[in-house]
């Protein structure tokens, strides 16, 4: 059993395909850095990427008509 670290492990990079340390010093993996790491949410952002799926039956987003949040109580005078 050897007493040195295990050296980190390198991946390719999802954006660019550079090398990336995938270790807990790189704050940005797997990317290789901030800017491919900006770029693949840019992307997500963006829609260029996509869940295959059904779509959906009914939106996301509550009426605009009715109020998403509930009543306030009213107040006794």
């Amino acid at each position: 059993m050897s007493d040195r670290p295990a050296a980190p492990r390198k991946v390719r990079c999802p954006m660019c395909a550079g090398e990336s340390v995938y270790a807990p010093s790189n704050p940005f993996r797997p990317f290789c850095s901030e800017r491919c790491k900006l770029m693949d949410l840019g992307a997500w952002a963006s829609d260029q990427y996509s869940i295959p799926g059904a779509p959906l039956e009914r939106p996301l987003d509550p009426d605009p008509d009715q109020s998403a949040l509930p009543s306030a109580p009213k107040t006794l005078q």
